[in-house]
């Protein structure tokens, strides 16, 4: 007997095609080929250091005097005003002076009697002295009167003498500039009791002027003392000449930096209290040749620096660790891991992979005219920067490279 093979139905048919398009269409496509990357290039060549360590200053009076009364008492009266410009002998402030002027009356009076004393001591002493040339009291008598007066003329220059200090106490209580110039602070009121030497006015003597500016502990020691200084005005462009006078020998407790005294011109200095950019001469590094790269071709690859050169051989770019010394404007000065002749990529470098292949971009107007690698010099070390590592390199600047896309 022959078994007939069942034929499959239909609609089972028709289900098994359906699964099988559904199957396909779900299927992840093949990703595409990562597309090659048009950078742009910077030739590293020699360049010099731009930029100068400058510091903000501020112009004050060589000599500033703090002028408080020499007596003790309660401030009725304040002349002075900040900002104000004085003359020597010119009234600033004063005391209440009624106990003071009390205090001399009273001298007075002593004087008065000391006097009075002195006179009967004399007057005693003339008739004691007719007696003894007449042989009516002894020389001993005599000479007890003499000391009396001898007695009553000190008490009475005593009292002289109390008389003037209360006198000038009571002077003290009217405090008078002893030098021409201009109140730039005001320490005390009126209503206020102050003790003797408790500062009230400050002035700025007239005369020279220095320009004060504080610099880090690293700094410091390669300013010294004559050392020439470009001071320049805060609002205006015009550079003046000035001189280290003093350099601070200890820290400040707080900001931890020395002081350091500029001294200029009084007659051409600009005015008390203005702020002025200060630059050192001896903390210029304004010429010094240095390699630099603009802050877009640089990179962070775990905790070092690093940019990316192109190999010109295979058309790919690979990872070069540099280290960087300093900033130069808006340049990163590069202390070691470049050498003259060397591209670098200049921005895009967040995109990019080691060994990726690229093509160099080439503006619509036509390729700009690279420049030329130039001969290496034997150090990379810039002065008074960190040392540079054994690889060969060059203390140049990178050539400007235009903006990336």
């Amino acid at each position: 007997m022959r078994v007939l093979a069942q034929r499959p139905s239909r609609p089972f048919f028709f289900c098994s095609l359906l699964v099988t398009a559904v199957l396909v269409g779900c299927s992840r496509p093949a990703p595409p080929e990562e597309p090659v990357r048009s950078v742009k290039l910077l030739t590293v060549g020699v360049g010099a250091l731009q930029s100068s360590l400058e510091y903000s200053g501020e112009v004050r009076a060589r000599v500033e005097s703090r002028l408080g009364f020499r007596v003790a008492g309660k401030i009725v009266q304040r002349q002075a005003e900040l900002g104000q410009r004085v003359k020597a002998g010119q009234v600033l402030a004063q005391l209440d002076p009624r106990d003071y002027q009390l205090a001399a009356e009273a001298s007075r009076a002593q004087v008065a009697s000391a006097t009075t004393q002195r006179d009967l001591a004399a007057a005693d002493l003339k008739r004691y002295q007719a007696l003894k040339d007449q042989n009516f009291i002894s020389g001993a008598e005599l000479e007890r009167r003499e000391a009396s007066l001898k007695a009553a003329q000190a008490t009475l220059d005593q009292a002289r003498a109390q008389l003037a200090s209360q006198g000038n106490q009571a002077g003290y209580t009217t405090l008078v500039a002893d030098v021409s110039g201009v109140v730039t602070g005001i320490d005390a009121e009126p209503g206020q009791v102050v003790a003797a030497g408790t500062p009230v006015v400050r002035i700025a003597q007239d005369g020279p002027r220095d320009v004060v500016f504080n610099v880090p502990e690293d700094k410091v020691g390669q300013i010294a003392a004559g050392s020439e200084v470009a001071v320049r005005g805060w609002a205006g462009n015009a550079s003046m000449a000035g001189h280290v006078r003093e350099v601070a020998a200890s820290a400040d407790a707080a900001t931890r930096t020395f002081q350091v005294k500029v001294s200029i011109d009084g007659g051409d200095a600009p005015a008390l209290g203005s702020t002025v950019y200060v630059t050192p001469k001896a903390l210029s590094h304004a010429g010094i040749p240095a390699i630099k790269l603009p802050t877009s071709a640089l990179r962070q690859e775990g905790q070092s620096t690093a940019v990316w050169v192109y190999d010109a051989a295979t058309s790919t770019v690979k990872s070069q660790v540099v280290q960087i010394a300093t900033a130069d404007g808006n340049e990163a000065v590069v202390a070691s891991g470049l050498t003259l002749g060397m591209q670098v990529v200049a921005t895009g470098v967040h995109v990019l992979s080691p060994g990726q292949k690229v093509v160099v971009y080439q503006p619509k107007n036509g390729p700009a005219p690279a420049s030329k690698a130039q001969t290496a010099i034997n150090s990379v070390a810039v002065p008074a920067l960190p040392a540079a590592s054994t690889a060969p390199a060059a203390t140049t600047a990178a050539v400007a490279a235009s903006t990336a896309n």
